[in-house]
């Protein structure tokens, strides 16, 4: 019996969130993408929930789209539209809906976030990780593409366009410790203490009115026009990138396990 691509627990008011696919380090099929995006709104509607922790099973948080065969549907007259149209329908709406709740999230970055995953990693209000976690933008020097899942406006919100631009253009790992410092995480915690002091802040917000709550994150967090438009704009160019040979170079080196040869 295949097992559920996510778990959902109830402590209290809280509900616990955690993405199980830990064989491939929670990366994003169209089942695990799909279930969230459910999630998302089946939380937004539960009166019971005042507040979501989110994490992932096994040594990583989210590795970001899963790039094996069949794992996406690609849909297209081009390698280029299949991309633009898995971004819109698939991958976008995770990201909207997350944002988009009207309850604090707390994301439990249990270890690497990567690609797609920091995206999803930076949804979160408060976004506490463990000592060994990090997360790094694989897009550019990797696979000849642009970071999307949002990564391109939430990023640079938290912690500076140049800053966000470096990471994104080298791929440079951000550890937990210099994540914090930048402003991207909340709190750094050891790894065992990691979902007891998600669950216990998750908690403490959980006691709090939550229509000033609510209101309060509509305040602070990012204007979702302004999230849209960079979603709309990743997968536009997106489109065009996938459809370049740097891009077929970059996939064929992922999956030879090799470093890219890129023109």
């Amino acid at each position: 019996m295949t097992p559920p691509v996510l778990l959902i627990e109830r402590h209290g008011a809280v509900a616990l969130v955690s993405l199980n696919r830990p064989q491939c380090l929670n990366a994003l099929d169209h089942a695990l993408a799909s279930e969230l995006t459910r999630m998302a709104g089946e939380l937004a509607d539960d009166d019971g929930v005042r507040a979501v922790v989110l994490t992932g099973i096994g040594r990583a948080f989210c590795s970001g789209a899963d790039l094996s065969p069949g794992a996406l549907p690609l849909v297209g007259s081009t390698r280029g539209a299949a991309v633009r149209f898995l971004l819109e329908t698939v991958f976008n709406p995770i990201v909207e809906a997350w944002v988009r709740l009207p309850k604090p999230v707390i994301v439990a970055q249990n270890g690497l976030a990567a690609g797609g995953g920091v995206g999803l990693a930076l949804t979160a209000d408060f976004l506490l990780m463990a000592e060994s976690a990090s997360m790094v933008q694989v897009f550019v020097p990797k696979l000849g593409l642009v970071p999307d899942m949002g990564v391109s406006v939430l990023l640079p919100q938290l912690i500076g366009a140049q800053r966000a631009q470096a990471l994104a253009y080298t791929g440079t790992p951000l550890t937990a410790q210099d994540a914090e410092r930048a402003g991207a995480a909340f709190q750094v915690t050891a790894d065992a203490d990691l979902l007891p002091q998600a669950l216990a802040l998750a908690a403490r917000l959980a006691s709090a009115p939550r229509e000033a709550l609510a209101a309060t994150k509509q305040l602070f967090k990012i204007d979702l026009a302004t999230l849209q438009a960079g979603l709309a704009r990743e997968a536009e160019l997106q489109e065009a990138l996938a459809n370049t040979a740097n891009h077929q170079e970059g996939l064929a080196a992922f999956a030879e396990k090799r470093p890219a040869r890129f023109n």
